[in-house]
């Protein structure tokens, strides 16, 4: 074996040690669910944290997927504030999508690389309690606001964990689909952001780990942030070093930090194996925020 092989599983073994038996709660989602390269080394990823002893849950999005189908039937999405404005039809359609082909692809993936992964979506135990998320959208500074009912889009209100103790329990890896369902057995469709912070403080989690398309926080110099205090946040929002959709991810960032998961990785899923480059080096590869 090469010495610099060598040399990075050596390197990597305090980490190893470090998350045995700890859980940690996983985003997929960008480009990452689309390369098939990378596809394929995200289902290797999960399976190797696995099987060294880690708990993983992994939460996913489907943006792209959801698109595509819309628009071979002719539904134009409406988005504000991030948000995709969610009817009845487009909600059938979210929900086929993401618990149905999105899901069962990932699972597929992890389980060929040896890995027990099982899909669930919110429903599923009434996993993923939700209600109607409430939106107000001001134009500009000058416009009054507007509320606005984006349908079907919900916000979590109780992450019922048992059922993915009990299957974390017997060796499996639980895959989610960001779906909830309301107190009167609605349908919502909700942020896949939002829903891994909510799992990740209902677990306990260690860490919660956000994929994205770019490489974390960067500065105002356009460099990557590799660490940041969350008391540090409001100044970089308010001074314009955090921007954009970067916004709403740090948000689930300080919402888990505040309720006990340790820290928070926002990594750039673009780049191969960036979970255990990330987890397992000392250098890392994308953004920490830590209290």
């Amino acid at each position: 074996m090469d010495a610099s092989v060598a040399d990075i599983l050596i390197e990597s073994l305090p980490y190893i040690r470090r998350f045995a038996r700890k859980t940690i709660v996983v985003k997929y989602g960008g480009h990452a669910m689309v390369d098939e390269q990378l596809k394929e080394d995200f289902a290797r990823d999960i399976t190797l944290l696995k099987f060294i002893g880690v708990n993983t849950v992994v939460v996913h999005g489907g943006g792209p997927q959801i698109n595509k189908v819309l628009e071979k039937m002719g539904i134009t999405s409406r988005f504000v504030r991030g948000m995709r404005m969610t009817d009845e039809e487009t909600m059938d359609v979210v929900e086929m999508v993401l618990g149905g082909k999105v899901n069962k692809s990932i699972v597929a993936q992890i389980n060929r690389q040896g890995g027990k992964a099982v899909g669930l979506s919110g429903k599923d135990g009434d996993l993923i309690m939700a209600k109607k998320m409430k939106i107000v959208h001001q134009e500009d500074k000058d416009s009054p606001p507007e509320i606005i009912d984006p349908g079907h889009v919900g916000e979590v209100t109780r992450i019922n964990p048992e059922l993915i103790h009990a299957l974390a329990g017997q060796g499996f890896i639980p895959v989610i689909a960001p779906v909830g369902v309301g107190e009167e057995g609605e349908t919502y469709n909700i942020n896949a952001d939002l829903v891994a912070s909510e799992v990740a403080k209902a677990l306990g989690a260690s860490r919660l780990i956000l994929l994205t398309d770019v490489d974390g926080v960067l500065g105002k110099d356009k460099k990557l942030i590799s660490s940041i205090p969350a008391k540090t946040i409001k100044s970089m929002i308010d001074d314009q070093s955090i921007t954009g959709g970067m916004i709403p991810k740090i948000e689930c960032a300080l919402g888990a930090l505040e309720k006990g998961v340790e820290k928070v990785h926002i990594i750039n899923g673009k780049k191969r194996h960036s979970l255990i480059l990330e987890l397992f080096t000392n250098e890392g590869i994308g953004t920490e925020v830590l209290l």
